[in-house]
């Protein structure tokens, strides 16, 4: 199963369209992970309608509309994988272990807000992937997404890719 994972677009404030190759990897994917900050319903719209399978939740800068039809955490299982999907997770000293704690069960937390890319796991398992954002680099070098798969309940391949 092919996930791409993406966070913190913020269309059309930060940029007008997705970039060519995200939509690519999208088409490509199975399953595409979003981690909020959409700021704009349109981009669900047209998620919804292209990818496979979406699994996204609302973040700080969505609106009513966004928070009506996205959850504040969004929980699935993929191929014998436990996924939650969130938009905050506090501060980066602790977070493994403060999202230990507070997702258990969970496989794999991806996680947006700060635009930082981040892989880590913590010490019980859990782990934690942030994708940055494809439209919005702020303070990093490169805006950002992810790939992964997901093959009988084990994640692996995860690559950041620069744009």
């Amino acid at each position: 199963m092919r996930l791409v994972l993406i966070s913190d677009t913020h269309l059309p404030v930060r940029a007008k369209k997705l970039p060519d190759v995200v939509w690519q990897a999208i088409d490509d994917a199975d399953v595409v992970i979003h981690a909020g900050d959409w700021v704009n319903v349109e981009l669900l719209d047209e998620l919804e309608g292209r990818a496979r399978r979406l699994v996204g939740c609302w973040g700080n800068n969505d609106g009513p509309v966004l928070r009506a039809r996205l959850p504040e955490v969004a929980r699935v299982t993929l191929d014998g994988l436990s996924v939650a999907v969130v938009h905050e997770t506090g501060q980066a000293k602790g977070r493994e272990e403060r999202c230990e704690k507070a997702y258990p069960g969970v496989d794999l937390l991806v996680f947006g807000h700060s635009h930082i890319p981040w892989d880590s796991t913590s010490p019980g398992g859990l782990r934690l992937l942030n994708p940055g954002s494809p439209t919005d680099r702020r303070r990093q070098p490169y805006c950002t997404y992810q790939t992964a798969v997901i093959d009988s309940g084990r994640l692996k391949d995860v690559a950041l890719h620069n744009l």
